[in-house]
């Protein structure tokens, strides 16, 4: 008898399922504590308290329902063969619009479209929600209805123009890919990683948003200053208009080798009055560069998308698999879907582990800003970052270790702390 891997995929799903909403119920448990974490007190005021935990509720609120519909929807298209049945009619559509259905590549292509229609339609309701109910209530939606669907049509659009490709060159890897189908399969998105992470910011990022080189002034020439310290070659300094969409705020930085830039969000300039918690904000990024986090992460990232290709390689042609989720024939993504399926529980792990390396990181960078003499003003920025995005103050650990990538500012204005004791 052949294993019931649908029947178990679906199982462990619905028990990863009760376990986040268990972690849920104690994160919102923590966000109803009527008082601020003492280490905050003095710090945050009272009022701003009160903004982000009726801001942190609504969302939890919110995320109690979308993850109960989702894991619903989720386990009823398994469960109900919704995947094998989609696929039949999709077939029925290449040969209706005068195409060849035994052509896999217009076969999976047509599926997707599909697939892309569904979930924007599932997901539609959520977005809308989530952006002009709970982020206009609280004050941080700017954009309008019209800003959204053109966001949403350039977005299409861009699947439209990108996918075909890059998924029939995948098909056709699998295709031809013989013996060494891993090695190929990896060696094509390792390409396919860095020519999207160098057009992205060119080409992509300013249909949605404008940028503009950061005017002349006391901040650019210290951020000019403090790259030049660290031998960072920084090309360009860029303000981004995160404000026609959002007040949340951030900054971060991109490029390969000599050619780095650095983008500010017009909201952080807003936010940050003095130019020094600015300043403090990029010493800390610079500080995951100078330490090679990024190449860090970057090389994890690769080694972890070889080994997955590798897995999947050894179960693509298992026809039990394919049997068990509904399936008679094995179709390229079809293997590919049902292999990222039944490692759900290795997928978890290795988030989990990713997330605890990120926030080892971004205590080092946060060391790193405080060695270079930004101490108070990356406690200032980190505080006014935390009031100014009403980030939740009170955090439960054990949610906060699963699902975090960064430290809660308690913990990391604790640890800036701890480097002052032993300094003393």
């Amino acid at each position: 008898m052949a294993f019931p891997y649908m029947e178990a995929v679906v199982g462990f799903m619905i028990l990863m399922y009760i376990f986040e909403t268990y972690l849920d119920k104690r994160q919102h448990a923590a966000l109803k504590l009527p008082t601020l974490p003492k280490p905050l007190e003095g710090l945050i005021s009272q009022e701003k308290f009160e903004k982000s935990r009726a801001y942190s509720l609504d969302k939890s609120h919110f995320h109690f329902v979308h993850e109960f519909v989702t894991i619903l929807m989720d386990s009823a298209i398994l469960f109900y063969g919704v995947l094998p049945w989609f696929w039949k009619k999709s077939g029925e559509f290449v040969v209706l619009v005068g195409l060849n259905a035994e052509n896999e590549i217009l076969h999976t292509l047509a599926f997707l479209a599909g697939v892309m229609i569904w979930s924007q339609i599932t997901d539609l309701p959520f977005s809308l929600y989530s952006t002009f109910v709970i982020e206009a209530r609280h004050g941080f939606n700017k954009q309008t209805i019209w800003l959204f669907f053109r966001d949403l049509f350039k977005g299409i659009c861009l699947a439209v123009i990108l996918g075909p490709p890059i998924v029939s060159a995948i098909i056709f890897i699998v295709q031809k890919g013989g013996p060494y189908l891993a090695i190929y399969l990896w060696g094509f998105m390792f390409v396919l990683s860095i020519v999207m992470m160098t057009v992205y910011p060119i080409l992509i990022a300013p249909l949605f948003n404008k940028f503009t080189p950061l005017p002349e002034g006391v901040l650019r020439h210290k951020i000019e200053e403090l790259a030049s310290s660290l031998k960072f070659p920084l090309k360009k300094l860029f303000v981004v208009d995160g404000s026609t969409r959002s007040s949340h705020s951030n900054a971060y930085m991109y490029g390969f080798f000599k050619n780095k830039r650095i983008v500010l969000y017009d909201t952080l300039i807003q936010q940050c009055k003095n130019d020094e918690e600015i300043v403090a904000v990029i010493a800390h990024e610079l500080g995951h560069w100078k330490l090679n986090h990024t190449m860090y992460s970057f090389i994890a990232v690769q080694i972890l998308t070889f080994l997955q290709f590798g897995g999947y390689t050894l179960v693509r042609n298992s026809s039990d698999l394919f049997r068990s989720f509904g399936f008679d024939t094995q179709p390229v993504l079809i293997g590919l879907i049902i292999f990222q399926h039944t490692v759900i529980p290795l997928q978890h792990l290795v988030s989990f582990a990713l997330n605890l390396v990120s926030r080892s990181f971004e205590f080092q960078a946060d060391g790193f800003a405080k060695k270079l003499g930004y101490s108070s003003s990356l406690r200032a920025g980190l505080v006014k970052l935390q009031e100014e995005n009403l980030s939740a103050m009170n955090t439960d650990p054990w949610y906060s270790a699963y699902h975090y990538s960064h430290p809660p500012l308690v913990e990391r204005l604790a640890a800036l702390d701890e480097q002052d004791k032993k300094e003393d």
